[in-house]
């Protein structure tokens, strides 16, 4: 099991705290081995391109950034720059060439759109040959020097091998006799190898997957199927991302499998790309400058709202009116969170070990309002500004839920790879209150393997539809 696992289910959790990184005195990859230096080239190689073409065919500096921007940016989508193990510029022309094809028929709508004259069009459509005629024999220059420089210089990403059976000693003799792609193994990490240690060409270590993967510094890990259960692997996976890996998996009937803007190739091997951890990209700092942003600008808009359901809190049943409970969020964090109170305050203070106030008769007419409305989870918007939580994203717990449920359901403990948030993909499905817990965490983790901003946009809109029915009802 991961570090996270042993956190969320350990009997002193959560006061440990498994960040699922690698801590002070571990060695962790160069700074060197973490940069592509085949993508980096392309991207200067496209750049180059489009300058000489600019300044050869003057279609116009407007045009000219408009043409360019269109380029770089359906290039950039259709995965042009991406991280690569198969450096080969035949396989990459194709999608080359039609990423340039769709950049020059939005660019060509464009001019029609904006009544551009005829010269200007065509210098336009000459601006986009020339960028063609110079980048591809360069990027051609660039794959190969891209091998040479891998097998010369050894170029390549320390891996692991998760499974020791026939498929995993495959990849990792291939790795060694074909080190044009890449890939340096160390490695392998199986609880049940399948071969014996004279038949593994490298080392089967006897550790977990993340002090390997930390000691060694891993840039990559491979999931080979053997007969380790797929749970195993799964767990694998989501150790592999958290520690910043990028990870490969050999997908079952590997055999059958044809090539897709997912799919790698190690010679005769498919391997399936995962995405990267959520946390990890880029569009993850616009979630959180938005997450602030828009928390900020509703505390101040439903800050009358708060203060009315406070005051009827007040009037209702005395102070406190603000509850604060112990919850569970990203690498098995506690803090506090706050809500509009919605329980008459009694002598024993069992919130943290009691699962649902339904029919709780401690709930009166005030509370029962607040709880079907939502409006006592307000003043979490604070917990959003203060960093504990997100506004879409799983649920927060208690400790002692998180643990039962930890032990209880799969992979339970995985949907604590990303910040807590006030609505989530679960709870419009209808997830709420005491319901199915395992269903919960299929939702929230289905939620962190396919994030997005539209996702969240998506999740954010069906919670005001739901809000809305709910009134209704």
């Amino acid at each position: 099991m991961t570090d996270l696992v042993s956190a969320v289910t350990s009997p002193d959790f959560p006061k440990r705290r498994q960040t699922g990184r690698p801590q002070n005195g571990s060695p962790s990859r160069p700074w060197s081995a973490r940069v592509n230096a085949v993508a980096v080239a392309l991207g200067v190689v496209d750049l180059a391109a489009l300058v000489v073409a600019g300044l050869r065919t003057t279609p116009g500096w407007g045009a000219a950034v408009l043409a360019g921007v269109l380029l770089l940016g359906v290039r950039s989508s259709s995965r042009i720059y991406r991280r690569r193990l198969w450096l080969s510029w035949f396989q990459d022309l194709p999608r080359s060439l039609g990423a340039t094809a769709t950049a020059f028929a939005l660019f060509t709508c464009w001019a029609m759109l904006a009544g551009q004259a005829p010269a200007a069009a065509t210098a336009a459509q000459h601006f986009f040959v020339l960028f063609l005629v110079c980048g591809e024999p360069v990027r051609f220059a660039v794959f190969w020097l891209g091998r040479w420089g891998r097998r010369r210089f050894g170029r390549c990403d320390r891996t692991l091998v998760v499974g020791a059976g026939k498929v995993g000693a495959d990849l990792v003799s291939t790795m060694l006799e074909h080190p044009q792609f890449g890939l340096r193994p160390v490695g392998f990490v199986d609880s049940e190898p399948v071969l014996g240690r004279e038949d593994l060409p490298v080392e089967l270590l006897e550790e977990e997957l993340a002090s390997a993967i930390t000691r060694l510094g891993v840039g990559t890990v491979i999931l080979a199927f053997s007969d380790t259960r797929d749970t195993s692997a799964v767990d694998a996976a989501i150790t592999a991302h958290r520690l910043g890996c990028t990870t490969l998996v050999v997908p079952r009937m590997f055999e059958l499998y044809q090539d897709n803007h997912d799919v790698e190739r190690l010679r005769s091997y498919p391997l399936m790309r995962l995405g990267t951890a959520p946390t990890s990209r880029p569009s993850w700092w616009v979630k959180r400058a938005l997450d602030v942003l828009l928390a900020a600008l509703a505390l101040a808009v439903l800050s009358p709202v708060i203060g009315l359901s406070a005051l009827a809190v007040l009037v209702e049943s005395g102070r406190p009116v603000i509850f604060r409970q112990v919850r569970i969020g990203m690498d098995g964090r506690k803090f506090r969170l706050y809500k509009i109170r919605s329980v008459r305050p009694g002598g024993t203070d069992d919130s943290q070990t009691k699962w649902s106030v339904q029919g709780d008769a401690r709930v009166g007419p005030v509370g029962r309002f607040l709880r079907s409305t939502s409006l006592d989870e307000l003043p979490q918007l604070w917990n959003i500004v203060r960093g504990d939580m997100s506004i879409v994203g799983p649920r927060p717990e208690r400790p002692v839920f998180v643990r039962e449920f930890s032990a209880i359901h799969e992979l339970y403990w995985a949907r604590h790879r990303v910040p807590a948030g006030l609505t989530g993909l679960a709870q419009v499905h209808g997830l709420r209150g005491d319901t199915s817990i395992a269903d919960r965490s299929r939702y929230d983790n289905y939620y962190i393997a396919n994030w997005s901003l539209w996702l969240d946009l998506k999740i954010l809109v069906l919670t005001v539809g739901e809000l809305a029915c709910r009134k209704q009802r």
